[in-house]
């Protein structure tokens, strides 16, 4: 067993494929199809992050903080690569300036300054999403055990309390 199999509950092309949802998003809005504020757009950033949650929820993996956080990282790699690869479309001939500086320069800074922060955006989105799935996680085994001691306790009924349960199988 792999270790990101092992530590984060889904293999690493699994998690570039949870990650790759939230993907169209940033193509659609460099290409100016899907404008910020509006119900596609808004469908676009959060059906996905639902989708990181509802997996993590379906899996168990042992750390759910992480593996959304994980998943958050490869989409900030991600968003990264489609700005910087739609750069020109986001931005035509009018693309920000930063002064006197040299264009060449400015791009340079500019374009590193893109990566940074597609980078932490996606570290903090998977934070968020993270936080949410380790919250529901955590609500989730709680029911659970609850239901697994309320059927442990039936079994066992009020005057059996040290039977031991039939084996498994």
């Amino acid at each position: 067993m792999s270790v990101g199999r092992r530590t984060l509950g889904f293999s690493w092309p699994a998690l570039v494929a949870l990650a790759v949802l939230a993907a169209p998003r940033v193509v659609l809005h460099d290409l100016h199809v899907v404008e910020e504020g509006r119900p596609a757009a808004v469908l676009l950033a959060v059906v996905p992050l639902i989708c990181w949650v509802a997996a993590v929820l379906w899996r168990r993996p042992p750390r759910p903080f992480l593996t959304v956080v994980v998943i958050g990282a490869i989409y900030g790699v991600l968003l990264a690569v489609g700005h910087q690869i739609l750069w020109d479309e986001a931005f035509g001939a009018t693309g920000p300036r930063l002064g006197d500086i040299d264009p060449r320069a400015q791009e340079a800074i500019l374009r590193v300054a893109a990566v940074f922060s597609s980078l932490v955006t996606g570290i903090l989105t998977g934070v968020v999403a993270g936080a949410v799935a380790a919250v529901l996680s955590r609500l989730v085994i709680g029911r659970q055990r609850a239901a697994e001691q309320s059927v442990e306790k039936v079994w066992r009924g009020p005057d059996d309390a040290g039977a031991t349960r039939p084996p498994q199988g």
